[in-house]
C-alpha cells in the first residue's frame, strides 16, 4: 500500500456511519508528527473497510490518521507549538497549531469515545494513559470512568497510567511557590493548568470519554501492530464491528503521575540516562542541581518522561507510584 499524502491545508478525516445506532468513536494519530505508528494503523484499518474486509455493525467511527500534517511533514513533534497542550479552540488563532485546534476541538465533541494513537522517544514497552476516577472537582470533573476503565484493559497492553492531570497541576503551584521566591525562571515558566489540556483531556470537558495508548517507541516496527490491536479490540468492546474481543492482559502494572519534578537550571543533570519506568529505590539518586544539591525519591518509584534537555523552569521528569484504582 503506497504511503499516502496529508497536505498541511486541511485535515483528512475518514466517517463511517452503520445504519444501525451506536456509540460515536473517533480514533486519532500524529497529534506529534513524529509519532506514525497511529498513522500506519489507522491507515491499515481504513484499508480494511474500503476493501471491505471490516465493516462497521452499528453506530460511527471517525479515522483521523494525522491531525498535525504540519508536524508530520516536518517528522518532528510539533509545527509551531505542542497540538497536545492547551488543546482548545481560539477566536484569534496565531499558531499553525491553534488553526488544527479549531477543526479538531468540534469533530472531538461530536463523537462519545476517544482512542488516541501515539509512541515514544526511548525504548521501552507499550502503555495507556487514561482519566480520573469519577469525580465533581473543578480541575477534571468526569462522570465515565467505568467505561474508560474499561477501554483501557482493553486495548492490549499491561501498563495503565493515570494521574496527569493532578500531577501537572500540582507541579505549577510548586512553580508558583518558586517564583513568588524570586525564581526568575519559574516566573517565567508558569502555565495555566489549562495547559495540561489535551486530546484525552478535551474529550473528557466535552462529556465523552478518552484513553492515549502508547504503542512503543518512535521507530519500533511493532509499533503499527500494537495500534491495529487496540483499535479491532476498540471496535469490538464497543459492539461496532463483529470482531472478537481478547480478554485483559492481566495482572496490569496500575500507576499514578504523582508528582512532577522540574529543571531548575541548566547545570542541573541526570545521574544516568533514565528512561520512563525506571524504578527507583527510597533515597536512590536521580539528579544533581547546579548547585551540588541532590534529588533523590522520597520513596520507591518509577521515573516516567524524563527530559534531559528540558528547559530551566519546565518539567524535568515525574514520578509515579502504585495507584490504588482496581482496573
Amino acid at each position: 500500500m503506497a504511503t499516502p499524502r496529508y497536505p498541511t491545508d486541511h485535515l483528512q478525516v475518514h466517517s463511517f456511519r452503520a445504519l444501525q445506532p451506536g456509540p460515536r468513536l473517533i480514533i486519532t494519530g500524529a497529534v506529534h508528527g513524529n509519532e506514525t505508528c497511529g498513522t500506519r494503523g489507522i491507515e491499515q484499518v481504513l484499508q480494511d473497510i474500503v476493501q471491505g474486509r471490516l465493516s462497521l455493525r452499528r453506530g460511527t467511527l471517525t479515522l483521523v490518521p494525522v491531525c498535525n500534517p504540519l508536524a508530520y511533514e516536518k517528522v518532528q513533534r510539533m509545527g509551531d507549538r505542542n497540538l497536545n497542550r492547551r488543546l482548545q479552540p481560539s477566536a484569534s488563532p496565531q499558531q499553525y497549531e491553534d488553526r488544527i485546534a479549531n477543526v479538531l476541538c468540534p469533530l472531538l465533541a461530536e463523537h462519545d469515545v476517544l482512542l488516541d494513537l501515539h509512541s515514544f522517544r526511548s525504548p521501552g514497552k507499550p502503555f495507556v494513559l487514561c482519566g480520573p476516577a469519577d469525580n465533581t472537582g473543578s480541575l477534571e470533573p468526569f462522570a465515565h470512568a467505568a467505561e474508560e476503565m474499561a477501554l483501557a484493559a482493553h486495548v492490549g497492553v499491561d501498563r495503565i497510567v493515570e494521574g496527569w492531570m493532578t500531577a501537572y497541576a500540582g507541579g505549577i503551584e510548586r512553580r508558583r511557590a518558586r517564583a513568588a521566591a524570586g525564581d526568575v525562571r519559574a516566573a517565567a515558566a508558569i502555565e495555566d493548568p489549562s495547559y495540561g489540556i489535551g486530546t484525552t483531556e478535551y474529550m473528557r470537558s466535552q462529556g465523552g470519554y478518552a484513553v492515549t495508548l502508547e504503542c512503543g517507541q518512535h521507530e519500533d516496527p511493532q509499533a503499527p501492530s500494537v495500534a491495529v490491536h487496540a483499535i479491532h479490540q476498540t471496535l469490538a468492546l464497543l459492539g461496532l464491528a463483529d470482531l472478537p474481543l481478547a480478554p485483559p492482559r492481566r495482572p496490569f502494572e496500575a500507576l499514578k503521575l504523582s508528582t512532577v519534578i522540574d529543571r531548575h537550571d541548566d547545570a542541573d543533570r541526570f545521574v544516568k540516562p533514565w528512561t520512563s519506568f525506571d524504578a527507583v529505590a527510597e533515597g536512590e539518586l536521580i539528579a544533581l542541581r547546579g548547585d551540588s544539591s541532590e534529588v533523590r525519591a522520597p520513596r520507591a518509584a518509577r521515573i516516567v518522561f524524563p527530559d534531559p534537555n528540558a528547559r530551566p523552569g519546565h518539567e524535568w521528569f515525574y514520578l509515579a507510584f502504585p495507584s490504588e484504582r482496581a482496573f
